[in-house]
């Protein structure tokens, strides 16, 4: 990658992020034309690999981004080092949310981008994904109180739970296509409720 983008103002770059963001969202891997992304940016196509020397540094140079931005974001909000699980996670979704007024394409860029099927990107993506996702994952169940979780939960079963429901739904909402976020966040706020309801110790 070119070093010349990062001395771009700070407006031009966003506005390169958000194309390539719409753009990869909006197709697979394969068939999202770097002119189409020079073209939303209101940059030349020359341009553009002047400062990304091919489709994929680009393409996982916006991923990469996904996670600095989230986690930024995240800390921002104070989701680390939360005691109670499902307050970390309503925070998060209003760090989330906004997320989406500054980055509209980016929440569907990410779940697009973790699906694609293009074996070279797959392959890169899987790996980033569990760097950060051990990253701060890990940190942040460290510091839960166990107390508060209903008796002889098995709490590490719970996660994976969770975890597997949230793929779950956003694999079918991939497949749907045109990811709608208000519904995933309501969606989300119903499952968040729903896990409280039977994880949480009743006062």
């Amino acid at each position: 990658m070119n070093e010349r983008f990062f001395s771009l103002p700070r407006e031009k770059q966003q506005a390169i992020i958000n194309a390539g963001y719409r753009v990869f969202s909006q197709n697979s891997y394969k068939n999202s034309p770097m002119s189409e992304i020079a073209d939303a940016a209101g940059i030349s196509k020359s341009l553009l690999f002047h400062y990304f020397h091919n489709k994929k540094e680009l393409y996982m140079f916006l991923w990469d981004k996904c996670a600095e931005i989230t986690i930024a974001y995240l800390t921002k909000y104070g989701c680390y080092g939360q005691k109670d699980l499902f307050e970390s996670m309503e925070k998060g979704m209003r760090a989330k949310m906004e997320i989406i007024r500054i980055y509209p394409d980016m929440a569907s860029f990410t779940i697009k981008a973790f699906y694609e099927k293009d074996a070279d990107i797959s392959a890169a993506v899987q790996e980033s994904y569990r760097k950060y996702f051990n990253l701060k994952s890990d940190q942040t169940r460290l510091n839960l109180d166990p107390d508060q979780f209903v008796p002889g939960l098995d709490i590490p079963m719970m996660y994976r739970e969770m975890y597997w429901a949230s793929e779950g739904y956003l694999w079918e909402m991939v497949q749907r296509g045109n990811v709608d976020m208000e519904q995933i966040e309501k969606d989300f706020s119903k499952l968040i409720n729903f896990w409280k309801s039977i994880y949480l110790r009743k006062a």
